[in-house]
């Protein structure tokens, strides 16, 4: 696709891998030793996957409804599946396209017998573990800032997880208000999809935020004729408790049907979260 990358292992046993809009960090173990071997094997796959999915770009930015030809690629089959499990009608497949890239990265490691596994797509986390193995996830309640807010204890009772962020000033546009919505999920795929789904129904009608169409921040967009926040003014506290319960309510209902493990929604400096997302907190 013409992107440059760069490839490089720090000390403490990550790799950094960036290829054109993808930053991704990578670490594996097996049996508590890094395995720093397989990570450039890791990277090439991450870039390949990236190229797979750039050459289905323009199908993939559809609302997932509207897609109705079978797509043959597995990963991009697995970015429609996300959104279409979480529901919401305007989501499109790149909703879910950092946490599916991270997930199949994941996924690889874990196949070539990786005991823990961590990739990290920008904030949109996958993690495998094998029997004993724990990992801890930092919280930022602010996804532009890199301060941590709350601490995420993951164990193996499920081998598969995935931790996504989404709000304002991301990587991604977003219809609401929260300065960041954390989900956890089986995998980073449908967790990328229903943060950012949650993220868009943390909403209140003011007059102090801004909004514009999607379309005249990035002619690229996947979110034609959608209206996104650009900036929010200083807003009551109750009216960021009324968005706040209504990102809850979405997450609620979702936790309910077993697509995601619990969330996290943060707006305004005021903080919410699922009592499923509250057992897993150590912070």
């Amino acid at each position: 696709m013409g992107y440059t990358h760069s490839f490089r292992i720090e000390q403490d046993g990550w790799a950094l891998v960036d290829y054109g809009p993808m930053r991704l960090r990578i670490l594996a173990s097996k049996g508590g030793r890094p395995q720093t071997g397989i990570l450039e094997d890791a990277a090439k796959r991450a870039m390949s996957y990236l190229d797979r999915i750039a050459g289905l770009k323009e199908v993939l930015k559809l609302p997932h409804r509207q897609i109705r030809k079978e797509i043959s690629d597995e990963i991009a089959g697995a970015m429609i599946r996300s959104v279409r499990t979480v529901g919401d009608a305007d989501l499109t497949p790149m909703a879910a396209v950092a946490g599916t890239l991270a997930d199949f990265v994941a996924d690889w490691l874990q196949s070539r017998g990786m005991t823990r596994v961590i990739v990290d797509n920008g904030g949109d986390i996958a993690v495998r573990l094998c029997p004993g193995e724990t990992v801890r996830i930092g919280v930022r309640p602010d996804v532009r800032f890199q301060s941590i807010s709350h601490v995420i204890l993951l164990d193996s009772r499920f081998s598969s997880w995935g931790i996504t962020t989404s709000g304002l000033g991301g990587r991604s546009f977003t219809r609401g208000i929260a300065s960041a919505v954390t989900v956890a999920a089986q995998n980073a795929s449908i967790a990328d999809a229903a943060s950012t789904a949650i993220a868009n129904g943390c909403f209140v009608e003011d007059e102090r935020i801004l909004q514009m169409p999607a379309e005249e921040l990035d002619p690229d967009t996947d979110l034609v004729g959608v209206p996104v926040t650009v900036s929010v003014g200083e807003l009551e506290p109750e009216k960021y408790l009324r968005a706040i319960r209504q990102a809850c309510c979405k997450a609620e209902t979702l936790t309910g049907k077993g697509t995601i493990r619990g969330a996290l929604i943060v707006a305004g400096g005021l903080a919410s979260m699922t009592k499923e997302m509250q057992a897993m907190m150590i912070q």
